[in-house]
């Protein structure tokens, strides 16, 4: 492998990672505080594919309202969910708070089928990230670019509301003891819904720019990036924002790392993923930098 393939299969590897970390953080986001895995969440994913399509594709809206549109109505979707599938179940057993995440899949896969159609269809260039560029001898596409840049600036914000504000602060209480929490007069239902909204709007902040990079919507686009967006977060250690982010990364370089390498193993791709994350709880079962938990009785 010559230096100009091993940077661009690098830059490629950083884009993929940043995107993986960006819908793992609203995974690791609903369960730090709820300790429930959102099943749900690869399908906001989709819907907010869907969203974007049609605003850019069916209503011509500028990009710049378009993206306003779409983080919006996503993290209304997510608060949504939490209130209507969610809300009704949180003194409920865990078991049934997660069939009811499955649930929730189910219906928004169907439900976009219905609506939408299984016909694949192409995500709107809005912004020319879809065109490449060429540095020196490497050539990328734009959005290989602009994804790590989207996703400090999305980070640095996001540890700027949990660790300096009153939202934050309440956050933190919630996943530390939701029950002391409420006592000490933390609106809960406030905090919880919040979480879903923040954790929904990256997603769609995602799904923008991985259209730009895999430029196909389909009603169960969400199904795969769901899945190892959760698996990006338990390697990270989930619950922790910071390990999501890294946990995105791992993922996405070692990815595109191994289809560079070892060309062959292409097809077994995303099954390393499945790999890589039974080897990491074998070592360490909380993730990389997971904290343990003691569970109260």
């Amino acid at each position: 492998m010559t230096l100009e393939l091993f940077l661009q299969n690098l830059a490629n590897g950083i884009a993929v990672g940043s995107l993986y970390a960006l819908i793992a953080v609203g995974y690791t986001m609903v369960y730090g505080i709820l300790r429930l895995i959102n099943f749900a969440h690869g399908d906001i994913f989709m819907m907010a594919a869907y969203f974007t399509f049609f605003g850019v594709a069916v209503f011509h809206l500028p990009w710049y309202f378009a993206c306003i549109f779409v983080v919006v109505l996503t993290a209304g979707l997510g608060m949504l969910i939490e209130r209507v599938a969610y809300r009704p179940l949180r003194d409920a057993p865990k078991d049934s708070v997660l069939v009811s995440a499955i649930g929730v899949s189910f219906l928004l896969e169907n439900l976009a089928t219905y609506i939408f159609s299984g016909k694949p269809k192409a995500f709107p260039d809005f912004l020319g990230l879809m065109s490449t560029i060429s540095l020196g001898t490497v050539s990328l596409q734009k959005v290989a670019l602009v994804v790590p840049l989207v996703l400090v600036v999305c980070m640095s914000i996001l540890l700027f509301v949990t660790n300096k504000t009153k939202l934050g602060m309440a956050m933190r209480a919630v996943s530390k003891d939701y029950e002391i929490a409420r006592v000490m007069g933390i609106n809960i239902n406030l905090v919880i819904a919040a979480t879903f909204g923040i954790g929904s709007g990256l997603a769609a902040i995602g799904v923008i720019l991985w259209g730009m990079k895999y430029p196909q919507v389909s009603p169960l686009m969400g199904v795969m990036p769901g899945l190892k967006c959760f698996i990006a977060a338990v390697i990270g250690g989930i619950g922790n924002i910071k390990g999501a982010v890294l946990g995105g990364f791992i993922l996405g370089l070692i990815e595109v790392m191994l289809v560079a390498f070892f060309q062959p193993l292409t097809g077994y791709r995303d099954a390393f993923a499945f790999i890589l994350l039974i080897l990491i709880l074998l070592v360490k079962p909380t993730g990389l930098i997971g904290e343990k938990t003691t569970e109260k009785v």
